[in-house]
């Protein structure tokens, strides 16, 4: 990333507004991964998909016998690549490929994590996704622009302990607002 990029939202959320009616984002959640003049890469963390986690491992011919990982859901982190498995986690280990995305998150993106999640082995915490979410350059930031999302320091206690389905009203609290008071449509002055 370039260090001449002051303005990067990377370890941020992008959260929804009201009036955000698209299929893929009404009322996400994006944490976003990587920020830079080229673009944004993010995933949305609060939209569990109907797979959970066994199904997943067992589709990818993954023996992970771990009990624990029975009730995980594989969320829907966007709608690029939606084959793509994605994992955040806190794990500093090497895995194959994984990217800091600060100093106590990461994204790993090779299948040798998913063996170990919910073992002593794997990280201590962690979300899966399927796909993610991008935007070519300076398309996020026309988004923002036109009141599309809000933006906020990501926290990642809200990434691993919130139900997905507190996160957008948890995530807006982090800027001191209550979402669902906010109007479904913003005008321009």
């Amino acid at each position: 990333m370039e260090n001449s990029f002051k303005s990067s939202l990377q370890h941020h959320f992008l959260i929804a507004m009201p009036a955000l009616s698209d299929s893929f984002f009404h009322h996400a959640v994006v944490y976003i991964c990587e920020h830079d003049t080229q673009g944004a890469m993010g995933l949305i963390v609060n939209k569990p998909t109907q797979v959970m986690l066994p199904e997943l491992l067992s589709h990818l011919d993954i023996e992970n016998t771990t009990s624990t990982i029975t009730k995980i859901p594989v969320l829907f982190g966007g709608p690029v690549q939606k084959g793509q498995g994605m994992v955040i986690h806190n794990s500093p280990e090497e895995w194959k490929t994984t990217l800091a995305l600060s100093d106590s998150l990461f994204l790993t993106t090779s299948i040798d994590i998913l063996e170990k999640i919910g073992s002593e082995n794997g990280p201590e915490k962690s979300l899966i996704t399927l796909g993610y979410s991008g935007w070519d350059a300076g398309q996020l930031e026309q988004e923002i622009a036109e009141n599309h999302w809000l933006t906020v320091p990501a926290d990642e206690r809200l990434i691993f302990d919130t139900p997905a389905d507190k996160l957008w009203q948890e995530a807006a609290k982090l800027l001191g607002v209550d979402i669902n008071l906010m109007p479904d449509s913003i005008g321009h002055a």
